[in-house]
């Protein structure tokens, strides 16, 4: 590597020997206007991010983590992974953060998260850069906001894809807004999202030697019934934490930090910083995680996930899981098991299941088609599949 050795020279007071020139004002823009989602086009997402230990464990406990596989190295280790890998939502909120900047930082809503694939796991040391392609634009007519979809990957330093998927955003019109170079890294480059990707994962033993006593016998495989609705008792109060968090994970948009921009919106998003959608996604996880995946091998993926209303600092939210699906996987000692997670703030989730009952599991965009009122207490609602191993 060069070196470069030089004397530095003496500074001295600049600013008021140069005049200041107005017309020379820049007020550089981020993000994309409806206009600028043209199907096909590829964004490659600025900056990346290297992961540390300390940051994946301050990631896995503030977000209520409770699969050892994500705090405990010797455990993960003993399932046959390199070292302690970053928790699954970790790295869907960094590949979703670093997109931010190209896919939605001018965006309205995020409407919902479809085909989310984690391919391989992501340990400390690793560099995870982003890029998206635009799918598809509706144009909803002139004067109206749009709807983009966008695929998403991320890659780690070597260029193994890590992550990809597919969201639906809510977008503007540009109008007469002047078009920022600044806001257009377009780049001509691959795209290696696959219909149908491969997974590559460690196998563990059937249990492995440090496993006895760190985790319960009340989330193995075989503890899973389909019709199964399991009530996660405890909540969690989101506070002012949110904020570092937006930009730990790298998301750029001002919705979720500043407030003068929040208050100067119209309508419902008008108000305090509202948080970031994938933080709370990740504390619903964590919530459940004690009751259905502390004995999780992977995180096979989540799709159809809506966020159904804003959260702000200082709610309380909570969390329910409904088992959908319980498949025996490969004679591995292990099985799927696809469930509905879904979250609900203000209120217990026992009280949330006692008032609502069968309406909360009920897909909120399809209740006005059924002639039933949307739940304001329900803030998310998504599938997941997640692979336990078995108890034997």
């Amino acid at each position: 590597m060069t070196h470069l050795s030089f004397d530095a020279e003496p500074f001295d007071v600049l600013a008021p020997k140069v005049p200041v020139t107005l017309g020379r004002v820049r007020v550089p823009e981020y993000g994309h206007y409806l206009e600028d989602f043209v199907p096909g086009t590829v964004f490659a997402h600025p900056r990346g991010v290297t992961l540390t230990r300390g940051q994946m464990l301050a990631y896995a406990t503030t977000f209520m983590e409770a699969n050892p596989l994500y705090l405990n190295e010797a455990y993960a280790m003993s399932m046959g992974y390199d070292s302690l890998p970053a928790a699954p939502h970790m790295v869907m909120n960094l590949a979703l953060s670093l997109g931010v900047q190209n896919d939605s930082e001018k965006a309205i809503a995020n409407l919902g998260y479809y085909d989310v694939r984690f391919l391989r796991p992501v340990y400390a040391g690793d560099t995870l850069t982003g890029k998206s392609r635009v799918v598809e634009r509706r144009d909803r007519g002139p004067g109206k906001p749009g709807i983009i979809t966008v695929e998403t990957l991320a890659e780690n330093q070597r260029d193994d894809v890590v992550i990809q998927y597919r969201r639906k955003i809510f977008v503007p019109r540009r109008g007469d807004a002047p078009i920022d170079p600044a806001a257009r890294v377009i780049a001509d480059l691959s795209f290696p999202f696959a219909a149908r990707p491969t997974v590559h994962i460690p196998w563990p033993a059937r249990r492995p030697p440090t496993a006895n006593g760190l985790t319960s016998d009340t989330s193995f495989f075989e503890a899973f019934e389909v019709g199964d609705v399991i009530v996660h008792k405890n909540g969690r109060t989101i506070t002012d934490e949110h904020v570092p968090w937006t930009y730990g994970v790298m998301n750029t948009h001002p919705l979720h930090y500043d407030r003068l921009y929040s208050t100067a919106l119209d309508g419902p998003m008008s108000g305090e910083p509202i948080v970031y959608g994938g933080l709370v996604f990740a504390w619903l996880l964590g919530l459940a995680s004690r009751d259905v995946t502390e004995n999780a091998v992977w995180d096979l993926g989540y799709h159809d996930g809506y966020h159904t209303q804003p959260t702000f600092a200082g709610e309380t939210i909570a969390a329910i899981s409904r088992v959908l699906a319980v498949e025996p996987w490969r004679d591995r000692g292990a099985g799927v098991v696809r469930m509905q997670l879904i979250g609900v703030k203000g209120l217990r989730a026992e009280a949330a299941l006692d008032r609502f009952g069968e309406d909360l599991f009920i897909a909120e965009n399809d209740k006005k088609g059924l002639g039933k009122s949307k739940i304001p207490e329900k803030i998310f609602e998504i599938e997941r599949a997640v692979l336990l191993r078995s108890g034997g």
